[in-house]
């Protein structure tokens, strides 16, 4: 018979800390890029090069998008993790 290994997430805080430091850098980056987009969009719009504008206006989408997921993924994990300790 085959049996799940209940010990499996023995290291389970270890992988907590591990997943938070590396999420930490995804937020970090993600704010500063927002950052530097939203600065981008601005001097592009007021100086009227459309092109620039629309690039800078993705790249703070796509940041934005990059830290909210990476802020769901710490609870995403901690659930998962919390769901296998229960196992």
């Amino acid at each position: 018979m085959v049996f799940p290994d209940f010990g499996g997430v023995g290291a389970a805080d270890d992988l907590r800390s591990i997943v938070g430091a590396l999420l930490m850098f995804v937020l970090i980056i993600a704010v500063l890029m927002l950052i530097v987009s939203a600065i981008i969009w601005a001097i592009a719009s007021s100086t009227g090069n459309a092109h620039t504008t629309t690039k800078a206006r993705i790249g703070a989408w796509v940041a934005l998008g990059a830290a909210a997921l990476a802020g769901a993924g710490v609870a995403w994990v901690n659930f998962l993790l919390g769901l296998g300790e229960r196992l």
